[in-house]
């Protein structure tokens, strides 16, 4: 880890009081499904929607009914509240991808939110013959556990130390997984620091910005839904980086300015 990883602080505390607007973005959610509407419609491949520390399939409901609607077989985490990777929540998730892609016979796309995003990218390194792809939303992979505004809640519920975030669920967490990888991120994110929710970008890795969107909204924030559904679809084995031209620009701006 380098010496900038190390002394990266957590976003301020004005950001982080700034992440009440999240009730914002859902109604700014509503009030685009018109606008989503336009989004391009899935192959109707399977995808799983992991969620945020402390949250539960409630969190992600607005983003799976919005996918379900675009034709993906869509289907939440059913473990209750996130408590972090205590025991028997692993195998759990290894065993919900397997009976998914068993099911569907197709790959399954993993979405996920904050430590959901983590679970995403780690379930994918241990699972590559059965993940499609990856997409993360703000989710702390990379830099120092403790440059966020979170670390403390997730020690309490979890019984386990941020420092020892390497130790669980297929080690190296910032390691690109081996199957397409997109990154979604803001600069005002009030819990985690950007700068960690960012992958190298690569063949198969890409990131995207969201300009102004909180931590709390990501999983309904109109820009970033629309993201994860023009990701997820891509034909399987035919992935290209996101198009930022036209208006797009505007919304989504150079993730390496």
């Amino acid at each position: 880890m380098t010496a900038a990883a190390q002394t990266l602080r957590p976003p301020s505390r004005l950001l982080m009081m700034m992440e009440a607007r999240a009730i914002n973005e859902f109604g700014a959610f509503l009030g685009a499904l018109p606008l989503l509407s336009l989004a391009p419609r899935g192959d109707g491949h399977p995808v799983l929607v992991l969620p945020g520390l402390i949250t539960s399939d409630a969190a992600t409901r607005p983003l799976r009914s919005f996918l379900k609607s675009r034709g993906y077989a869509v289907s939440g985490w059913g473990l209750g509240r996130n408590f972090g990777p205590r025991a028997g929540v692993e195998e759990a998730m290894r065993n919900l991808v397997k009976d998914l892609n068993e099911t569907h016979g197709r790959k399954v796309s993993l979405v996920g939110w904050s430590l959901g995003g983590i679970y995403a990218r780690q379930l994918a390194k241990m699972m590559p013959d059965r993940v499609r792809s990856v997409i993360t939303l703000g989710s702390p992979f990379g830099g120092h556990p403790r440059a966020t505004n979170a670390w403390r809640t997730y020690e309490v519920v979890s019984g386990q130390s941020a420092e020892n975030y390497n130790e669980h669920l297929g080690g190296d967490m910032s390691r690109t997984p081996p199957v397409p990888t997109t990154a979604i991120f803001s600069r005002t994110d009030g819990i985690c620091a950007w700068q960690n929710c960012v992958e190298q970008p690569g063949t198969y890795a890409e990131n995207i910005e969201v300009q102004g969107a909180s931590h709390c909204g990501m999983g309904h924030h109109p820009a970033i839904v629309y993201a994860v559904a023009d990701r997820l679809a891509q034909a399987e084995g035919t992935w290209a980086p996101f198009d930022r031209s036209g208006w797009r620009s505007l919304v989504y701006p150079d993730p390496a300015r």
